[in-house]
């Protein structure tokens, strides 16, 4: 069954690929020896690629593949350009890892080979269909994302050839512009509210600032009229007692001049 020889495929395709006859021959005398010997052995790019896949590194590129058709599907430029810095990050660090991978396995990777793994995780990230023969874990060479219709990719795997995703239709593509536009218009109101919030927390944080500066104002003025007011009553005594002290003083200026004019009277008599 196309299941079983999957399977076994997938085994094989992750073994160094000089054990790889001799284990593949070894899994056809257990059955089915005609399928299991129809599988091809796999170039070192494409079974390094496939050590990535069987160690589940692959699944961060095939996320940012979906993201990147989507982007441009919607033609967001600003998305685009950023998800393509990013595939490019991954996709050199997935080849890296891949190629230190195929090292420890005891099979060095060239230039070449080194070329090859990294074109065929850009056909991963840029292409659906690329993206499931890939994660097949079953290559048997490279893919090249300039070349993938159906006859390529099929003659790319071991063992059955993944089911391609249909392509969007129209309708579908139109609805989720729709959607994304809704989705960028409501994360732009979001961002409105809370700019909008932070400079209403500013405003309101500015206000109590200065009712806090008029009450110390008003608190300073009610003290200075209380002040005022004592000044005054003080100063209205004062005058009240210049008064006072004006009418004795004239009463007293009166009686020097009446004992100064006695006084020179007395003299006169005397002499």
């Amino acid at each position: 069954m196309a299941g079983d020889l999957d399977a076994i495929a997938a085994e094989l395709y992750v073994l160094p690929p000089d054990r790889f006859t001799a284990e593949r021959n070894a899994r056809a005398r257990g059955g089915d020896a005609a399928a299991i010997r129809a599988l091809r052995k796999p170039t070192v790019s494409a079974w390094a690629v496939n050590l990535l896949v069987q160690r589940g590194e692959l699944a961060e590129a095939v996320q940012l593949s979906a993201a990147m058709r989507e982007a441009q599907d919607d033609l967001d430029a600003a998305e685009l350009s950023r998800l393509g810095r990013q595939r490019r990050a991954l996709v050199a660090a997935l080849a890296g890892h891949a190629a230190e991978l195929a090292d420890e396995a005891g099979a060095g990777i060239s230039p070449a080979a080194r070329e090859q793994i990294e074109r065929t995780i850009n056909a991963a990230v840029t292409d659906a269909a690329a993206a499931a023969a890939v994660l097949s874990g079953r290559l048997v060479k490279p893919l090249d994302g300039g070349d993938l219709d159906a006859s390529v990719l099929a003659a790319s795997v071991g063992g059955s050839v993944p089911g391609i995703v249909a392509p969007v239709r129209r309708d579908d593509l139109a609805e989720r512009r729709v959607r994304k536009a809704a989705e960028r218009a409501a994360r732009e109101a979001d961002q409105r509210a809370a700019a909008a919030a932070r400079d209403l927390a500013r405003a309101e944080a500015r206000r109590e600032r200065s009712r806090e500066r008029v009450d110390h104002l008003r608190e300073r003025v009610d003290e200075l009229h209380a002040e005022l007011e004592r000044f005054e009553a003080d100063a209205r005594k004062a005058e009240a007692e210049l008064d006072e002290r004006t009418v004795e003083a004239e009463a007293a200026s009166r009686a020097a001049a009446d004992a100064s004019q006695a006084a020179q009277k007395a003299r006169r008599a005397l002499d």
